[in-house]
């Protein structure tokens, strides 16, 4: 199977004042072992497409004995996508599914109606010095998905697209990307994918999409001569002819998609076009309704105050 082709660099992209809708500057936050740095939601904007939670996770160097640690917690109205660069994360939740998720795998959960998760160390990991990097982020379910029945999906490197050419080695992670299409079934328009740019590449980014966003999570990039460093959210401006360059290589996000239907309520790990919905979930995990994650039953974390 020959590679989709990557077309060449735009000769009238836009000027960076036109083509840049917004720039983000992730959120620093502390968590102990590790920090993480939360691009979305933001203060600028919500959501780009249906994504409506976007944090990137190290880079960290974790010693023996140190390691994710997130003990059962719930979700509705949204679906969690956990990519890595480096390192290892297991994953566990309400619907027995066990699974350890490595670079370049795909571990995408829809919690739908409501489901409880964990995200570990293994305890073999825990045994060794080793980096953790990677991006957790969330998908807005549409209205009409937002009461569907939660459900677990892992892919693994080998099914995901993958095209390398002219500099660029591009995982296609959810929707379409230069032609090739990733397996995983999204309930709303929504295009995902890692770009890995060598010195001296050239990214067009493609125009279907109605909302575009880049994340820069190595290196720095430069779009009509503006230049960005690494932990920087740029969204585009709809339609715009776009080039991202790299004069010494990075690693960058691509995603987005068409706008949500309408604006959605988030409150700690709940996402819900209804208010009422978010106060009923609130609810349900004090006064334990929702399942228990079969392996990890015995910690939870608290509703907050």
């Amino acid at each position: 199977m020959s590679l989709p082709h990557i077309p060449d660099p735009l000769p009238g992209d836009a000027a960076a004042a036109d083509a840049i809708e917004t720039i983000i500057v992730p959120r620093v936050r502390d968590l102990g072992d590790f920090e993480v740095r939360r691009a979305l939601p933001a203060a600028q904007r919500q959501m780009v497409g249906p994504f409506i939670f976007f944090d990137q996770m190290g880079p960290v160097l974790m010693r023996k004995g140190q390691g994710v640690n997130v003990r059962p917690h719930p979700h509705i109205g949204l679906a969690t996508v956990t990519w890595l660069f480096d390192g290892q994360i297991y994953h566990r939740d309400s619907l027995g599914s066990s699974q350890a998720i490595a670079p370049g795998e795909l571990n995408w959960m829809t919690a739908g109606r409501g489901i409880v998760h964990s995200e570990r160390t293994a305890e073999m990991e825990l045994a060794r010095e080793r980096k953790v990097f990677g991006i957790q982020s969330w998908v807005a379910l549409p209205k009409e998905y937002e009461e569907t029945a939660p459900a677990f999906l892992h892919v693994g490197s080998g099914e995901l697209p993958r095209i390398e050419a002219d500099g660029l080695d591009v995982r296609v992670i959810a929707g379409s990307l230069f032609g090739a299409s990733s397996p995983v079934k999204t309930l709303s328009e929504t295009f995902y994918g890692e770009v890995v740019m060598a010195p001296g590449a050239a990214l067009p980014v493609p125009v279907e999409h109605e909302e575009r966003g880049l994340y820069i999570a190595e290196g720095q990039v430069e779009v009509a001569g503006q230049s960005f460093e690494s932990g920087r959210l740029i969204v585009f401006r709809a339609g715009d002819a776009i080039t991202v360059r790299t004069k010494n290589g990075a690693r960058v996000m691509l995603l987005g998609g068409e706008p949500m239907d309408g604006p959605r309520h988030i409150w700690w790990n709940f996402v819900s076009s209804s208010k009422d919905r978010i106060e009923a979930a609130k609810n349900d995990w004090k006064q334990a309704r929702f399942d228990i994650v079969p392996g990890d039953e015995k910690e939870f974390i608290p509703l907050p105050s």
